[in-house]
């Protein structure tokens, strides 16, 4: 798993960022089918998805699964995950995007976790995001450190611009 720390002005992302366009062209042009399950990004995600005209033909199954109880009964993450690992952790961020995938049938499962602010501590601070994606079978996670002064709606567009970002990534 690969860190990365991102410092960057969320204004100038919204307004050069054409991310979702590009991975909507990718989706439609292969054939292939997307779902999300969001925690951090309370379903920005998905709605940055459904901006793209035609999305019906590539975005499937999303849910927002905030709670650890819906981590758990949607998407069948395990109980000792969440004790041991909790909620914002590679290994929740894994079983979440591997749950996402056995129920939507999709090409690529994604899964955000982290922590927007303005609380945080220092072993998760604000700023930590897991991302996890499943495509082909396999499921990649990425952790993600941004600056924990940016606001948390500012924080939630950047976590869904990285999970984006990592599913061109992938696909590439």
């Amino acid at each position: 798993m690969k860190n990365f720390i991102i410092n960057i002005k969320p204004f100038f992302i919204r307004l050069f960022s054409n991310s979702e366009q590009d991975l909507g062209k990718i989706l439609k042009s292969r054939n292939l089918t997307i779902s999300t399950t969001e925690s951090c990004t309370g379903g920005l995600l998905s709605s940055r998805l459904t901006d793209i005209s035609g999305s019906s033909g590539f975005v499937f199954k999303n849910f927002v699964t905030y709670s650890n109880e819906a981590k758990q009964e949607i998407l069948k993450v395990k109980p000792e995950t969440l004790k041991s690992f909790g909620a914002v952790s590679e290994q929740c961020a894994f079983e979440m995007a591997e749950g996402l995938s056995k129920i939507s049938n999709c090409n690529i499962s994604v899964a955000t976790t982290g922590i927007a602010g303005p609380l945080g501590d220092e072993n998760k601070p604000v700023g930590l995001v897991f991302i996890g994606v499943n495509y082909q079978g396999k499921t990649t996670v990425k952790k993600f450190n941004f600056n924990p002064k940016i606001s948390r709606k500012n924080m939630k567009f950047l976590f869904s611009e990285a999970a984006i970002s990592l599913i061109i990534e992938i696909l590439s």
